[in-house]
C-alpha cells in the first residue's frame, strides 16, 4: 500500500509574463488546463495552485452547501462555490472558496457577462485555509477583496481553529475555537455552523 502524499509546503507557482496577462489571453489558459485552479493577479501574473486535499474539499463542501441552502431560503442574493471566478475592479481574476452576491448586482450583469469571469466584486467572500495556503497569502487576498468592494469576508484557518473576520474600515476580528460564526447584517440570518469545518 502507498503512503498518503502530505501537502507540508505551499504548492503555489506565481507567472510573470512580459506583459501583463490580458483577459482573452488568460481565458484561453484556463479553458486548455480544467483540472488546475488558476487566479490571475491585479499585476496580470498567473497564479497556478494545487487542488485541494480531500479533507480540504470536505470542509470547502460544507461552507459552500450551508451558504448555497441560506442563500436560496433567503432569496435576496446567489452563493458560488470555490469553481467560481470573478474579475475584481483591479483587473485581478480570484475564486473564493465560497462567495455571495446581492440579487441586484447579479441581474445588472449581462448573460455574457455572467458566462465568463463576471467583473463584479463579491459582497462576501470565505477562503478557507489548507494546509498547503500560507497565512500571509491569504491575508492579501482578503484585504484585497474588501478594498476591490467586498463587506464581509472570513478567513477560516482550521489548523490554527480560528476564523478572521474582515469588514471594510474595521479591525480584523480574530475567533478563536468559535463553534459559529454570524453573516451580520450582509448576510442577515446566516450563521456558519463550523462543527465539521474547523
Amino acid at each position: 500500500m502507498q503512503a498518503p502524499l502530505h501537502l507540508n509546503v505551499p504548492y503555489v507557482v506565481r507567472i510573470r509574463f512580459r506583459r501583463p496577462l490580458s483577459d482573452r489571453r488568460f481565458l484561453r489558459i484556463c479553458r486548455a488546463n480544467p483540472d488546475l485552479r488558476l487566479e490571475r493577479t491585479a499585476r496580470g501574473e498567473l497564479i497556478v495552485m494545487t487542488p485541494a486535499s480531500a479533507d480540504a474539499g470536505r470542509r470547502n463542501a460544507d461552507l459552500s452547501t450551508q451558504l448555497g441552502t441560506w442563500a436560496r431560503a433567503d432569496g435576496r442574493g446567489f452563493a458560488f462555490d470555490s469553481s467560481a471566478g470573478f474579475t475584481l475592479p483591479n483587473g485581478a481574476v480570484r475564486a473564493p472558496d465560497a462567495s455571495w452576491i446581492l440579487k441586484d448586482r447579479w441581474d445588472a450583469l449581462t448573460p455574457d457577462e455572467r458566462k465568463g469571469f463576471a467583473h463584479v466584486c463579491p459582497d462576501f467572500v470565505a477562503e478557507l485555509r489548507s494546509a498547503s495556503d500560507r497565512l500571509r497569502d491569504l491575508r492579501e487576498k482578503m484585504a484585497e477583496y474588501l478594498g476591490q468592494g467586498a463587506r464581509l469576508g472570513w478567513l477560516i484557518d482550521p489548523p490554527r481553529r480560528v476564523v478572521e473576520v474582515y469588514r471594510p474600515g474595521r479591525e480584523v476580528d480574530v475567533l478563536t475555537g468559535p463553534a459559529s460564526v454570524s453573516g451580520g447584517d450582509v448576510l442577515p440570518g446566516f450563521v456558519l455552523d463550523l462543527k465539521d469545518i474547523l
